[in-house]
């Protein structure tokens, strides 16, 4: 269909930039994702992975998300389910959804919903849980527990009523391209973002005939939950990312993500066919009485986001979190999305960064480059402790192995019958 690899990547990059996500709405994860209404299924984040692979942090959110759909009555129970193999384990990109750290996703779990309105593809992710413990980062206690069943029973309706008083949802794009001049990145930072969120949805939460003291703690909730967006920016990249892999050609990454154990890509050329290799540990800063000894391995769905272009790619976006990731300072920020731009293919004319002389975040990362550079993604991310139930421990970066885009470029080349 396309003359040559060039053309068919230009195809791609038309694609992404003619997304236009739209946040719909707030749902049930099996009314969005049809799979999860039958048996004992979780979603997580990551290429496949089976119980006995999993670290501490996507194993506790598992159990968490046992307890949570009542298939276990505690612990033990939740544990026995899950090393008989009776829950069935799908990745969220196997069914156009992201999920943060481990991913789990569960049927009864809130999730958001994004349409590209230009292809009309649709992407999901669970709700930020906010901060403390959480079970994207394995805890599963009762006030997890409690805090999940609030989501689901009034922050995820709340939402999803104040939504349908838009016309065709929030435009993810026009926010996001404020965000972005405020010092967002997207992945690590989303305070602008979150805050423009809030004042965009504010005027129709107001109008909703809800308790008042149940609404003030929602306002609240939105108010103190600065990765609110995080979630919502992954679903965006999500929709946009599957529109452009729906051009079948060429060599741009659509998908970048890890589950503790591999990282894995997909590519613009070859389906869904997964790449992988193992995971690096994220280098960083750590809240105070933990080290880079008690670090997880890579983890989360979240990189999907420098699959787009943003999150580390602009770390010149955001240089106030930089020294909390262990980045260095403004010097470093610009440093590296000048080193990003070496392996991506353009710029993003709607995602225009003011440090960076008004260029706009990457776009189109290409293989091709990563290979021929050996310069590697990097990624703004937190970190998690390798136990189950501690939680987050820092912030850091970390580098995608080069080994999964040397694979995949010699599959493509393959597939193309080029031999030299």
């Amino acid at each position: 269909m396309y003359a040559s690899i060039n053309e068919a990547n230009q195809a791609v990059l038309d694609r992404i930039k003619e997304a236009r996500p739209h946040w719909l709405g707030v749902i049930p994860a099996k009314e969005a994702i049809p799979t999860l209404q039958t048996g004992q299924k979780l979603l997580h984040a990551g290429p496949p992975i089976v119980w006995d692979d999993m670290t501490g942090p996507m194993q506790g959110a598992c159990i968490g998300a046992c307890l949570f759909e009542g298939w276990a009555k505690n612990e033990d129970e939740a544990v026995t389910l899950l090393k008989n193999g009776k829950v069935e384990f799908i990745p969220c990109h196997s069914v156009s959804a992201v999920g943060p750290m481990g991913g789990i996703t569960s049927a009864n779990m809130p999730v958001v919903v994004v349409e590209n309105i230009t292809q009309g593809n649709r992407a999901y992710c669970n709700l930020n849980e906010g901060i403390g413990k959480v079970m994207r980062f394995g805890a599963y206690g009762e006030d997890v527990q409690a805090r999940h069943r609030w989501m689901r029973d009034s922050l995820g309706p709340a939402l999803n009523e104040a939504l349908q008083l838009f016309d065709k949802g929030i435009d993810l794009t026009a926010l996001m391209a404020q965000a972005i001049t405020m010092g967002d990145e997207f992945h690590q930072r989303n305070i602008a973002a979150s805050a423009l969120l809030l004042r965009t949805l504010s005027p129709k939460l107001a109008l909703l005939n809800r308790d008042k003291a149940e609404m003030a703690k929602i306002f609240e909730f939105l108010s103190v939950t600065d990765q609110f967006f995080l979630n919502v920016a992954m679903a965006f990249c999500k929709s946009a990312m599957d529109s452009a892999a729906q051009i079948e050609a060429g060599t741009i990454v659509t998908v970048m993500t890890r589950n503790g154990k591999d990282f894995g890509i997909k590519v613009s050329g070859l389906g869904d066919q997964w790449f992988t290799a193992p995971v690096n540990t994220p280098q960083g800063l750590f809240f105070t009485g933990y080290s880079q000894d008690e670090a997880n391995s890579d983890i989360g769905d979240s990189a999907i986001t420098e699959a787009f272009g943003i999150g580390g790619a602009a770390m010149v976006a955001a240089p106030g979190v930089t020294r909390f990731v262990g980045a260095g300072g403004v010097e470093a920020a610009i440093e590296t999305s000048d080193e990003m731009s070496e392996i991506y293919l353009e710029h993003n004319p709607l995602f225009q960064i003011p440090s960076w002389n008004f260029q706009g975040c990457c776009l189109g990362l290409d293989i091709r480059r990563v290979v021929e550079t050996g310069i590697t993604p990097l990624i703004n991310t937190g970190i998690a402790h390798k136990k189950a139930g501690i939680g987050q421990i820092g912030a850091g970066t970390v580098r995608a192995p080069l080994a999964c885009f040397e694979k995949a470029l010699e599959a493509l080349a393959k597939k193309m019958n080029i031999t030299d």
